[in-house]
């Protein structure tokens, strides 16, 4: 996941596990899900008022967080192949996914901590002000 949290249904994580494994047929290959659907979805109909109950069971979901990885592959494959079924499974997804390998920079939000960067400078603001610069006092009214 690239872009921000969000909710992402059990049907959508099993469509996207389906177009891995058609664009991988015939391949040795092993598929992990990282993420579970284990948040119930309840809705209740449109014109119904309020404070009458929870509503009744519609999907399962699950939360996918940024930085966080959806599928995991094991295998002896071609990496463009690979890639290119990740793609496949992210244009059924909801959001901006992209692919990572193992021994890739870590990531720190959507931030990529490449080699020198420290958490320090992770956490300063990103633009350093002068002490001059800040905001003025508000003129005082006069009573009337």
């Amino acid at each position: 996941m690239r872009d921000h949290d969000r909710r992402i249904s059990a049907k959508q994580l099993q469509i996207g596990a389906d177009a891995i494994r058609k664009r991988l047929r015939g391949q040795r290959y092993r598929l992990y899900t990282r993420v579970c659907a284990n948040i119930g979805v309840y809705t209740s109909g449109n014109e119904v008022r309020m404070g009458k109950g929870k509503g009744s069971f519609d999907y399962w979901a699950a939360r996918v967080a940024v930085s966080r990885i959806l599928f995991e592959l094991k295998g002896d494959l071609h990496e463009q192949i690979v890639r290119d079924a990740f793609r496949l499974a992210g244009n059924k997804l909801p959001g901006l996914y992209e692919f990572v390998r193992k021994g890739d920079p870590p990531v720190m939000g959507i931030t990529k901590v490449e080699a020198g960067t420290t958490l320090e400078e992770m956490q300063r603001p990103r633009l350093k002000l002068p002490m001059n610069v800040t905001a003025g006092r508000l003129p005082a009214t006069a009573p009337p």
